[in-house]
């Protein structure tokens, strides 16, 4: 089994960079040129998404982010963590099961709970999990486009057209998922629940959200700021990706947080 892809760039304090289901690292493009004189960034692809292999026999959500662990200690004894959506998942695991190697924690869309159930109000209907996998069995692309369109439904349309653009051009360059690690994906979102590690995080976080998120509720997000005793900035006008839609203001909350 081979360690994980990743690319670096820029100078500073460590920050690594966790990308969402079905994408990878060249979402982060933009956030990176903004960052790169602040930070020394780190982006990995997640397991079996963009150049990052996919094993089966490390499917389980813990397997994962042990391999996304192993991969960052190779490279930085001690950094800054940024997650968005399921990798917001992976980035929370870290911290609550890595404490001594997280300075700092930007949770970006997350919810430590993806589906809503009894005790968590603020998740997402299953219903939206439940027709995403139906369509990945069927035909794996058109799920993933299905499920970019939904990341930015609810913004303005010059918006929409420009971060859904961004979102498809990163697969095109860089590769996409491989369908089992979507797979596992879903299934990592429909059966986890991170809520009992959150008393084991225990450093400044920040959470960002979108107003109009279809898929994360920004609802979810203030929860978890809530439970995590941290602030939330909402993004009025932004939907699932706010670091696409808004790149400069995103940027800003970003290191002003990170360099407090």
């Amino acid at each position: 089994m081979s360690g994980l892809y990743y690319e670096i760039s820029g100078r500073g304090r460590d920050l690594v960079l966790l990308h969402g289901w079905s994408l990878n690292v060249r979402v982060w493009d933009q956030l990176r040129r903004a960052l790169s004189g602040s930070f020394r960034l780190i982006a990995l692809d997640l397991p079996g998404h963009g150049r990052s292999d996919w094993d089966e026999s490390a499917g389980s959500p813990a397997a994962q982010t042990w391999r996304v662990h192993e991969t960052l200690a190779a490279l930085s004894p001690r950094y800054m963590l940024l997650g968005w959506s399921l990798g917001g998942q992976f980035a929370l695991d870290l911290a609550a099961a890595m404490p001594a190697a997280i300075e700092r924690l930007v949770l970006v869309n997350t919810s430590p709970r993806f589906l809503a159930t009894r005790g968590w109000p603020f998740g997402t209907a299953p219903l939206l999990l439940d027709r995403l996998a139906a369509r990945l069995a069927a035909d794996p692309r058109s799920a993933v486009d299905e499920f970019l369109k939904l990341q930015v439904r609810g913004t303005p349309p010059r918006t929409a057209t420009r971060v859904l653009r961004a979102l498809r051009e990163s697969l095109r360059r860089h590769g996409a998922a491989v369908p089992a690690a979507l797979a596992k994906g879903l299934e990592q979102l429909k059966e986890g629940d991170l809520r009992p590690a959150l008393t084991q995080v225990r450093v400044p976080a920040l959470m960002i959200c979108g107003r109009h998120d279809r898929i994360v509720r920004p609802t979810a997000s203030r929860a978890l700021a809530a439970l995590a005793g941290a602030r939330c900035v909402e993004f009025e006008s932004a939907a699932h990706a706010p670091f696409l839609s808004h790149p400069r203001r995103f940027a800003q909350v970003v290191r002003e947080f990170l360099l407090e």
